[in-house]
């Protein structure tokens, strides 16, 4: 397939990062720390509706992308999606934003082009995300490219191994766009209404009494797309294993300091071997790094993380470390932010996307294992063209009974 036209490389320091206005948020939590994106729509406040035709339980990625697509395939279905905070507040909000062509288990049976239709769907709805796809380096400490522009130090030398498609987005851009599309097409976005049960109804009248912030929603059919959080309501607990993801970013760099250590090119990288490393630069010059991983017990456990003790604190105090020996460049480099976002596994590695044990009305859909920014707007689509009938599920996104 041809190069999506949204693929040409920008340069790293053509801009800042996404502009405060007076609509948008920052991405809040009282112990996950704030990223650096902001989210440039404000929620119309709705009640919730007594019934719709597909209530979406999860407002980021992967449920703004299903409600601003089953509109447009269906504009006379009523959609409504059910945030237990704000949009973006998960990990859509948390992630470095890196655009990976296959799942983290690789390319999947009818899996299709991701990166060719994560730029299909953005186009179809006319979203400016600063989508660039220039291919990201895989980056490891065996035989390397013989013009690799990345040498860093790191448990042995870091080098470019492989360059392969990918590249990188604005998270909160994303975020905001895809609501935007979706409250333009008529879907109702509630906020601060957390999902508690779900009353499954038996037949002949199959349908799902939704509890959501003390109100009640009958819904014809369910997206659950809250990923590492609200496990017991998705029925992953226990079979799927949430982790919080560590991240910070370093203050702008000029454009020489960009070349010496690598990054000009506006690359995204990660490691194919361990210590892992990840990271991507942003349009002003400064740059991303990612490693780490916190361990949670379940969904609870995980929002009670507080990355300014314990395990995250260390984490992050070794990742500062890690980044400051890299290279000469990066000796005195200030770190402006840090911050964690939730991730979930399976034991494949492979993304869940199957019908929920109680109904085969509702699909659960996540696990995308820390390649989730193209990979859950593009598995949202095909969620809503599953829920409408037009499309099957895949083989690879059941969880072994």
């Amino acid at each position: 397939m041809p190069t999506p036209k949204s693929s040409t490389a920008k340069s790293p320091s053509a801009k800042s990062h996404s502009a405060q206005t007076p609509d948008s948020h920052l991405i809040p939590h009282p112990r996950w720390g704030a990223p650096p994106w902001y989210i440039d729509f404000a929620v119309r406040n709705k009640p919730v509706p007594p019934s719709v035709d597909f209530a979406v339980v999860g407002g980021g990625f992967t449920g703004l992308a299903a409600a601003a697509w089953l509109r447009r395939l269906a504009p006379e279905k009523s959609v409504a999606v059910f945030e237990a905070d704000r949009i973006g507040a998960g990990a859509s909000g948390r992630t470095g934003g890196m655009a990976l062509a296959e799942s983290a288990a690789g390319d999947l049976p009818g899996l299709g082009d991701v990166l060719g239709g994560l730029d299909r769907i953005l186009a179809e709805l006319d979203i400016d995300c600063d989508l660039s796809l220039p291919g990201a380096f895989e980056i490891g400490r065996g035989k390397a490219l013989k013009d690799s522009p990345i040498q860093w130090n790191d448990s042995g030398t870091l080098r470019v191994v492989k360059k392969v498609p990918g590249g990188t987005l604005d998270p909160g851009k994303l975020v905001a766009g895809l609501a935007r599309v979706a409250d333009e097409r008529g879907a109702a976005i509630i906020e601060s209404h957390p999902v508690t049960q779900i009353e499954w109804q038996p037949r002949p009248v199959a349908h799902a009494v939704v509890h959501a912030g003390g109100s009640r929603c009958s819904a014809g059919k369910i997206l659950f797309a809250t990923n590492a959080l609200a496990l017991e309501l998705t029925s992953l607990a226990g079979r799927a294993e949430p982790k919080l993801t560590l991240a910070v970013l370093a203050e702008p760099m000029d454009g020489k300091r960009l070349e010496a250590i690598g990054l000009a090119g506006g690359n995204p990288f990660y490691t194919v071997d361990l210590p892992y490393l990840w990271g991507r630069c942003l349009r002003d010059g400064s740059v991303i790094f990612g490693a780490g991983l916190v361990d949670a017990d379940d969904s609870l456990d995980l929002t009670r993380i507080d990355i300014t003790t314990g395990d995250a604190k260390n984490l992050f105090e070794s990742i500062e470390r890690r980044i400051h020996n890299l290279h000469p460049e990066l000796r005195e480099i200030k770190i402006t932010h840090r911050w964690g976002g939730p991730i979930l596994f399976r034991e494949n590695w492979r993304p869940v996307f199957m019908p929920h044990p109680q109904s085969k009305n509702a699909i659960v859909l996540g696990a995308y294992a820390g390649h989730g920014v193209a990979l859950s707007l593009y598995l949202g689509a095909w969620a809503a063209e599953a829920l409408l009938g037009r499309r099957k599920l895949p083989s690879w996104g059941s969880l072994r009974k």
